[in-house]
């Protein structure tokens, strides 16, 4: 079977499609992101619902991550992506079908595992269309359009009812208005992505502090990125200042991560870690004494927070790549992808057992707690193995800690993708 190679006549336009077909489903995402804890932290459903919820939307990204290369390898990237976006409508239609948890909890797995396939597609379809010229500026842009997406999604819901079944409504709608730009691109479709070869030992004999870091930052974005809508709805905070925090934490990702994955590409990227922790450790005390009623502070608190969480993914990613032979690219990514996933499903689920025990604000404690522990683990590392010099380290990718970085497994063909800053 032979494949299709990339021409060197696209251009960075030629990617649009793709684009904004993830954008309107980042839009669709952003407004069940918001609606779905407000509405379970509102309402009489059981103090587990809001968390199951989160914890289902990583387990469904997990499984995603695991069957999303054998099922492009079957039906191609088009019909699979056709495919999982009816996924994420049929989980919007349970939710739209009234409150009920355990629907509920079904239709977030549903679409925990379509996401994250889709976004593998995506990903895949972009490395193979770009050209190493314009490759990682089409990443990074595909990355902020998601991102900046997700947190319109959310803004979206503040200027809806939340009563009634009008933002599931109009998750379907953002859907299916994003099965049309990617299924009529006249983009040659892809090669067969790589299996996922998850090999752990590898990949911690070769990094340490980026397999660790990955870890962390799986349970890191689950914990502030799904708690924090929980939280301040049980803290009697509106709808419309809900979801303007949701946004500015999304922002937060743009104006933090990128200077810290900047100076890590100039420093030590371990240090640049023990800084992230410290900045998540201490916007993590902030955000147990800052009041709701001072809207205006705490929303900085958010927005730092979350972009120094989105900052351990990026910079440990980069950290691990730095220290792995190109040979073993694929298996690398592959396992920080599960480990990933594994991660974003463990840690919340752990959180959501024990805040009736320790009340609403587990969450903030566990996130401060895992920054003392993987920050000390950080600095333990410093006394061992010399940094990487700056010459011979990967470049900076802004990526993001809630979605799966599968760049190397979409994309067999390319040794590297160049998808520096």
């Amino acid at each position: 079977m032979t494949t299709q190679t990339v021409t060197t006549t696209n251009s960075p336009l030629s990617v649009a499609s793709i684009v904004l077909s993830m954008t309107a489903v980042a839009l669709g995402n952003g407004v069940m992101s918001a609606y779905i804890p407000f509405v379970l932290s509102r309402s009489d459903s059981p103090s587990w619902a809001a968390g199951g919820a989160i914890t289902a939307v990583a387990f469904g990204g997990l499984v995603g991550c695991v069957v999303a290369g054998p099922l492009i390898r079957r039906v191609g990237h088009a019909r699979l992506f056709a495919a999982s976006m009816a996924l994420v409508i049929l989980g919007a239609f349970l939710i739209a079908l009234g409150v009920n948890p355990i629907l509920w909890i079904v239709g977030r797995t549903l679409y925990g595992a379509a996401g994250n396939t889709n976004f593998i597609i995506a990903q895949s379809w972009i490395n193979h269309a770009a050209s190493n010229a314009w490759r990682g500026k089409a990443m990074s842009f595909f990355y902020m359009a998601f991102v900046i997406g997700l947190g319109a999604g959310a803004w979206g819901f503040g200027q809806m009812p939340a009563e009634g079944n009008l933002a599931p409504l109009v998750t379907i709608f953002f859907t299916a208005i994003a099965i049309l730009p990617i299924s009529l691109t006249r983009l040659p479709t892809p090669p067969a992505p790589a299996s996922v070869s998850v090999d752990i030992r590898m990949a911690w004999r070769n990094s340490p502090v980026g397999f660790v870091g990955v870890l962390a930052a799986g349970g890191f974005s689950m914990m502030v990125q799904g708690f924090t809508p929980i939280y301040a709805a049980e803290n009697a905070v509106s709808q419309s200042d809900i979801a303007m925090l949701m946004f500015v934490m999304q922002l937060g990702m743009l104006f933090i991560q990128y200077p810290l994955g900047t100076l890590s590409d100039r420093i030590d990227r371990r240090l640049v870690l023990i800084i992230a922790c410290g900045l998540i450790g201490v916007m993590a005390v902030a955000a147990l004494f800052v009041s709701f009623s001072n809207l205006l502070l705490l929303m900085v608190v958010y927005a730092i927070w979350a972009g120094a969480v989105e900052s351990v993914y990026s910079i440990a990613n980069a950290h691990a790549n730095d220290r792995t032979a190109p040979q073993d690219f694929v298996p690398l990514s592959s396992t920080l992808l599960v480990a990933w996933s594994t991660s974003a499903t463990l840690m919340p689920l752990g959180v959501t057992l024990i805040t009736p025990v320790f009340g609403p604000q587990t969450f903030i404690f566990a996130a401060m707690g895992l920054a003392v522990a993987y920050g000390g683990f950080v600095l333990l590392r410093l006394k061992g193995r010399e940094a990487v010099p700056p010459a011979e380290r990967e470049g900076f990718e802004m990526l993001s800690a809630q979605l799966p970085n599968a760049t190397v497994i979409t994309d067999p063909d390319n040794e590297r993708a160049d998808t520096t800053l």
